[in-house]
């Protein structure tokens, strides 16, 4: 009986310490998590637009619209790097532009209707002039496909044309590319897009609504 005592108070202290040595025995430290990509590489620079024409989201007047007198907005182009006022990357080349009303679509798809579309706006470009003239400019700029150029006229701005009724929403988007566009005047939509595909070093977007409401 004493035997078997003892063996029974040797055994409990030989567990106490066993459970003492693994309790005091530290945790391995998880793995650290791989650094967020993206995260504290350098600012790139930034494209962004204004317009004295009218603001951002506002009501697009009547000297701008295809049923008024159709004149085609001043834009200025700027670009930021970070927080600051930056400049356009080494590798600009040109710009382009798309305008095109959401609220349309296109033979019962999901196309909307695209207004005016011009490319090849030199690099150096500060901005858009206000009345664009149509077909190819002395700058190079390019007026491409829209509402204009069918058959066989030259492409040109066309402004909102909406009748009475629900607002629409018009959308301008500034394209600055890293090449200079090899398309005819008479591409298609499609045929613009694909050409940009690839050189998009920055895109910037304005937005107006027509008509005003009476």
């Amino acid at each position: 009986m004493k035997h078997t005592l003892r063996g029974l108070i040797s055994a409990a202290f030989v567990l106490a310490f066993a459970g003492m040595g693994i309790a005091q025995t530290p945790a391995a430290a998880p793995p650290a998590a791989p650094p967020a990509a993206g995260r504290g590489g350098p600012p790139r620079p930034v494209l962004w637009v204004t317009s004295s024409a009218f603001p951002d989201g506002g009501f697009i007047p009547m000297h701008n619209a295809g049923r008024g007198e159709n004149k085609s907005p001043a834009f200025e182009f700027h670009w930021n790097l970070g927080l600051n006022p930056g400049t356009a990357p080494d590798t600009l080349k040109t710009y382009a532009v798309i305008l095109h009303d959401m609220e349309n679509s296109t033979a019962k798809g999901t196309v909307d209707t695209l207004h005016w579309s011009a490319f090849n706006i030199p690099g150096s470009a500060q901005g858009l002039a206000e009345g664009l003239g149509s077909g190819d400019l002395p700058d190079g700029t390019r007026n491409g496909p829209g509402i204009s150029n069918r058959n066989g006229n030259p492409g040109a701005y066309f402004g909102p044309g909406a009748g009475p009724g629900p607002i629409h929403h018009y959308v301008f988007e500034f394209y600055a590319l890293d090449t200079k566009l090899d398309l005819p005047a008479t591409a298609t939509r499609d045929e613009l897009l694909k050409a940009m595909e690839g050189h998009v070093i920055g895109k910037a977007a304005w937005t107006g609504r027509f008509p005003q409401p009476q």
